[in-house]
């Protein structure tokens, strides 16, 4: 064997599938639709040469191509991909004009300041997805973007903004990024999901090759007339996993030699030369370049995944010319790839150069840097984000915490919150020992903000310490207690009680001179007074909570403090819902939205909105709930407020179980689980959604393991509203499990816990669920002396959705005695009430309860319907408590009367499935001929099975065959 051979396999092996769709999608384009595709895979899978593949066949169809890319670090970087796109498009004659546009207006976006930043967000959003399209005025083109999962939030919001725009322009978007990736902070998570479920755009996925696949790709890099030996396959296959560079890099490492067999021992294995990594096959086919072209690939690989000519020259102190043998050795070889545009390259896939990157010793590494970052710098047009990054791997920390810092700040001002907390980091990692404590003090607040933004609350929280420390240290009392209010406010995301938050802010206060009148003290004590209010409007403590509202509103209104006005009218409008004063709540809570809006208060919406939401939420006012929720979501994913944004998707996720949605509420609760582990309070809601589904479903072991979880986490805050929810779920596991003294434990604590701050939101779901539970105790008498006391809490406040409650446990208390006239109404009341208000699970039992009510009213028909609708309601939710509880019922109450329609007691569909299985169909056939799931059909034949009272599907057929020859038997006699 001679060196290790540069190989890359002539054919794109095992995307047949893929290279089909986008030329449908390129088709598309040339009759003026366009498209966003998404190429998805691990890393090395062959995104990029599909893609690759994808843009020469449109340059065959005549499309006009353009490439732009992310690289590591550009999550740091204000539409990063669409700066480097504008580079490429300048140095095309024809794309230039608009190259330049696209770039001068992303630079005035990052200088723009003032005004208000979610509006000049959404303005510059819409600007740069206008000038996009502009791609397309001549003709179709082609747009391919690789590596999104390295995208910022600004360069995804202007992609959806073009998606929205594409089926109208001949303008086709195909963009990979690596699906092992999305982790649950990365911007492109929550993104992508948004825009395949509202089908602005597709996704395909490469996976693994096979074994056949494998041995095909081997048999074209060896460029052999035979099958390569099994066995070699074999190996290559377990030592690569089937991901196509990696078979490349090995195949390319042993060489293209006809003994390569030979090299295989008695054992069966491969030569101990192998290489165990990719890295190391790598670094091996590397170590054989020219020491020109290794000299050239290091500094390409300091300055990143991408390069320009121009730059990598002018750090060699290299004319370009120069640098045409190694370029073309390297690119010769398959470490380097020349892109589209001219004057640029980049390594054939980010593996290789990180890679080539990692084998650079330090303190060659760190003087390449230090080169990368002056010779960037001289030429004035590379971001303060890439020079911050470059000055910092260099060690010249004061030119890094110069550039990280106004790079930091650029990216507040356009509200790029996780590129700021990103940048932050970077500063506080190179300042200066002998700054200021107070520049010190404000810059580590400017952290705080950002990192709370970003759903990083123990980082906010160490911040603002740190901060308070600084300013205490420095005799500055009003901003050391100006500090404590967004300190507080992370620390209850940790956590802390009320005990401790209030000790704290309390302590601001006394700090504040209450006499004077200085604008700063004015202003602090105004958002003290507010951060009391909340605190004490979280604990369901209404009264304290109004009482330091209403002195918030007085402080701001004199401070001249719009956004201390603000959360004291969000804080008051929850407090009279809560208390059921519902119009005027309400109304201060759509006015806390709408002002903070119109005003440009970010934070301030974005907490209107979360309290709006998850108000109604636990009010049982679910269309409004769901309505300002998503409006929410959608608002705190724009202007990047992530903490605010995960728990209005818990409380999302708590709507949609309430209403019967439960696979959408099972999903969204554990993404909202997932993406939102900085804050305590979405972790708990979310919790409590998913005890919920598992309970509604039968899994009572993992809905107990889930509500004990969030119980033991919400009993470190003392909040109600984080131990009530968990405990109703476990009463309601108990009960549902037989186990009613265990269910009337856990209702007697959540009753206690509403007393303590007379609340009745909370309390609602318990009043039937104890009244269950007593009865099922054999405690009439207890039965009835707590709906009597649950009846005059719940009367206190009357919230309207907590009021069926009352009726639904009267009713159940009057079935017992016997009173069943008195007993139908009240459940009828019952049950239409929870139809009318959404709430799912209450509702289907009330129906079961009316059904026992009808049947012992010698009623069993109307029965029977009520137990039907049950059986199919449960079916839609997957809940076999329901199920089994409705189908028991049925086979009791089944009668027929005189009236019915001749396939009675089903309904039409069941009927039209029970002729097809006496036409000897299974379920799938069915399901294909009625464009139905097996699974909708599965249920379907359970319901049969129990309305007929009968055990087996023959059963159904001569059922069936009867009904059908007496309905023939009366259409020939009329």
């Amino acid at each position: 064997m001679t060196g290790p051979g540069p190989l890359v396999c002539p054919v794109l092996v095992g995307r047949d599938d893929l290279l089909a769709l986008g030329d449908r999608r390129l088709r598309a384009g040339l009759d003026g639709t366009g498209h966003l595709l998404f190429l998805a895979g691990e890393a090395g899978i062959g995104k990029t040469r599909l893609l690759g593949s994808i843009e020469r066949r449109a340059s065959a169809l005549g499309f006009r191509t353009v490439r732009g890319g992310t690289y590591p670090g550009d999550i740091e970087v204000a539409a990063a991909v669409f700066l480097d796109l504008a580079r490429s498009m300048r140095r095309v004659p024809d794309l230039a004009p608009l190259g330049q546009r696209l770039e001068q207006r992303l630079d005035q976006g990052a200088r723009q300041a003032g005004g208000d930043p979610h509006r000049r967000r959404r303005v510059l959003t819409l600007d740069l997805a206008e000038l996009l399209a502009e791609l397309a005025t001549g003709g179709p083109a082609l747009l391919a973007l690789e590596d999104l999962h390295q995208a910022d939030d600004l360069t995804l919001e202007v992609l959806e903004a073009l998606a929205r725009t594409l089926p109208s322009i001949p303008l086709v978007v195909v963009a990979t990024y690596r699906s092992d990736e999305l982790y649950p902070r990365v911007p492109m998570r929550e993104w992508r999901a948004r825009l395949l479920t509202q089908r602005f755009a597709e996704e395909a996925r490469l996976g693994r090759l096979g074994q056949d696949d494998t041995t095909q790709m081997v048999r074209l890099l060896l460029d052999r007339p035979l099958p390569p030996p099994r066995d070699l396959v074999r190996l290559i296959h377990d030592r690569t996993d089937g991901i196509p560079l990696h078979v490349e890099e090995m195949v390319g490492l042993l060489g293209a030699s006809g003994e390569l067999e030979a090299t295989l021992d008695a054992a069966g294995s491969l030569p101990p030369a192998v290489p165990d990594t990719l890295d190391a096959a790598i670094l091996g086919r590397f170590a054989h370049r020219s020491e020109e072209a290794r000299a050239v690939a290091r500094i390409g690989a300091v300055i990143g995944r991408s390069f320009e000519l121009d730059l990598l020259a002018a750090v060699m102190d290299d004319g370009a010319g120069e640098l045409a043998r190694p370029l073309d050795e390297l690119a010769s070889h398959f470490l380097l790839a020349p892109s589209p545009v001219s004057g640029r390259y980049g390594f054939r896939h980010a593996l290789i150069c990180d890679a080539i990157y990692g084998g650079i010793p330090d303190p060659e590494r760190r003087a390449l840097h230090d080169r990368v970052a002056s010779t960037a710098a001289s030429r004035g047009d590379f971001s303060d984000a890439f020079l911050s990054s470059h000055y910092e791997r260099a060690g010249r920390r004061r030119e890094a915490f110069e550039t990280a810092l106004r790079a930091a700040r650029a990216a507040t001002a356009i509200s790029a919150r996780r590129e700021a907390h990103d940048l932050y980091r970077r500063v506080l990692r190179n300042l200066s020992s002998d700054l200021p404590p107070e520049e010190r003090a404000r810059l580590l607040e400017e952290h705080g903000a950002a990192a709370a933004a970003a759903d990083d609350n123990e980082t906010a929280a160490d911040a603002f310490e740190q901060a308070r420390t600084l300013w205490l240290e420095t005799g500055r009392t009003i901003e050391a207690a100006r500090v404590l209010a967004p300190l507080v406010a992370v620390r209850h995301l940790l956590g802390d009680d009320l005990t401790a938050r209030s000790e704290r802010l309390g302590e601001g206060l006394a700090a504040l001179d209450e006499h004077s009148r200085d604008p700063g003290v004015l202003a602090t004590r105004a958002r003290l007074l507010a951060a009391l209010a909340s605190a004490y409007m979280l604990d369901r403590r209404l009264d304290r909570s109004i009482e330091y509202g209403e002195a918030a509103h007085a402080a701001a209104a004199e401070a001249g403090d719009d956004a201390a006005d603000r959360n004291a009218t969000v804080t008051l409008g929850v407090c009279l819902v809560f208390a059921g004063r519902m119009d005027e709540g309400w109304a201060l809570l759509e006015e806390g939205v709408a002002r903070s809006r119109s005003d440009g208060l970010e934070v301030e919406a974005a907490r209107a909105y979360r309290m709006l939401g998850s108000c109604a939420s636990v009010l049982v006012e679910y269309e409004r709930a769901e309505r300002t929720l998503r409006e929410g979501i959608d608002y705190a994913e724009r202007v990047e407020l992530w903490n605010d944004r995960h728990y209005m998707a818990a409380h999302l996720a708590h709507v949609l179980w309430a209403t019967g949605r439960w696979d959408d509420a099972e999903q969204l609760a554990e993404q909202a689980l997932a993406d939102g582990r900085g804050g305590i309070t979405t972790r708990i809601t979310a919790q409590h959604v998913l005890g919920y589904v598992h309970l509604g479903r039968g899994a009572w072991d993992r809905a107990e393991s889930a509500l004990r979880d969030a119980l033991a986490t919400g009993e470190r805050m003392r909040e109600l509203q984080r131990v009530s929810p968990a405990m109703w779920g476990l009463a309601e596991v108990a009960l549902l499990r037989g186990d009613p003294r265990a269910a009337t434990l856990w209702v007697e604590r959540g009753r206690a816990a509403s007393e303590t701050v007379d609340d009745a939101a909370y309390l609602f779901p318990f009043v039937v669920t104890g009244t269950r539970a007593f009865l099922a105790a054999a405690d009439p008498a207890a039965a009835e002396a707590w709906l009597d006391a649950c009846e005059r809490m719940l009367r206190s406040r009357s919230i309207p959705g907590t009021l069926p409650a009352i009726d639904h446990a009267r009713g159940l208390l009057l079935v017992a005695a016997g009173s069943l006239g008195r007993a139908r109404a009240a459940l009828e009341a019952a049950t239409a009430a929870w139809q009318a208000r959404g709430r799912v699970w209450e509702q289907c039992w009330g129906r079961l309860d009316l059904a026992r009510c009808l049947a012992r009213m010698n009623r069993p028909a109307d029965g029977a319907r009520l137990a039907g609708e049950v059986v199919d309601a449960a079916a839609g939710m997957g809940s076999d408590p329901l199920r089994v509880e409705a189908t028991a019922l049925l086979r009791t109450t089944r009668r027929r009367s005189p009236g019915d329609v001749p396939w009675h007691p089903l309904t039409a569909r069941e009927y039209e499935i029970a002729r097809l299985v006496a036409a000897g169909r299974t379920n799938a056939e069915i399901a294909a001929e009625l464009s139905l799931s097996p699974r909708t059909v599965g249920a379907h034949v359970e319901h049969i099975l129990a309305k007929l009272d009968v055990s087996r599907r023959a059963e159904i057929a001569a059922w069936a065959t009867a009904v059908a020859s007496r309905v023939g038997s009366d259409a020939g006699a009329a």
